[in-house]
C-alpha cells in the first residue's frame, strides 16, 4: 500500500504513542488491525484518546467505514476517497481527520525483518541477509 500514512502492522499502543506525542486534535494514520485479519483501522486523536474506526474491504476493490447501527453505509472505492471524506468536519467521525501521521521509510522493513528473525528463534542456523 503506498499511503504515507499507512502504518502496516503497527500495534495500538505504538500508535496511541504517535498520534499523542504532538497534543494536537486530528492527527491520523492507518495500520492493520491486531484482532481482525485483513481489516484497516484509521485511527484518529482527540482530547488525548485514540479513537479508532475498521474499515472493511469489499468485493471489486471497495472500501466502507464501521458505522454505527442505523447509520447509512458509505462505499469507497479506494482509501484515499474515504480519507478525503473524512478531512471535512461533520462526517461521523470523532474529529475529522486534519495532520497525517506518515511512516518513516524503514518503519515497515524493521516491522518485517524483525518477524522474520522472530520466526527463526530457537532454530539452529540464521540466515544472515546482505
Amino acid at each position: 500500500m503506498d499511503l504515507p500514512y499507512y502504518h502496516g502492522p503497527l500495534s495500538k499502543r505504538d500508535c496511541e504513542t504517535l498520534l499523542l506525542k504532538e497534543g494536537v486534535d486530528g492527527n491520523y494514520l492507518l495500520r492493520d488491525s491486531e484482532s481482525m485479519p485483513g481489516v484497516l483501522c484509521l485511527c484518529v486523536s482527540f482530547k488525548n484518546f485514540v479513537y479508532t474506526y475498521r474499515i472493511f474491504k469489499e468485493k471489486h476493490g471497495y472500501y466502507h467505514i464501521q458505522t454505527a447501527e442505523g447509520v447509512r453505509r458509505q462505499i469507497f472505492p479506494n482509501l484515499k476517497e474515504l480519507i478525503s471524506k473524512f478531512e471535512n468536519p461533520h462526517q461521523g467521525l470523532m474529529f475529522h481527520l486534519v495532520k497525517p501521521i506518515k511512516r518513516t521509510g524503514s518503519c515497515l522493513r524493521w516491522r518485517r525483518s524483525k518477524i522474520e528473525l522472530d520466526e527463526n528463534i530457537g532454530s539452529d542456523y540464521v540466515d544472515v541477509l546482505p
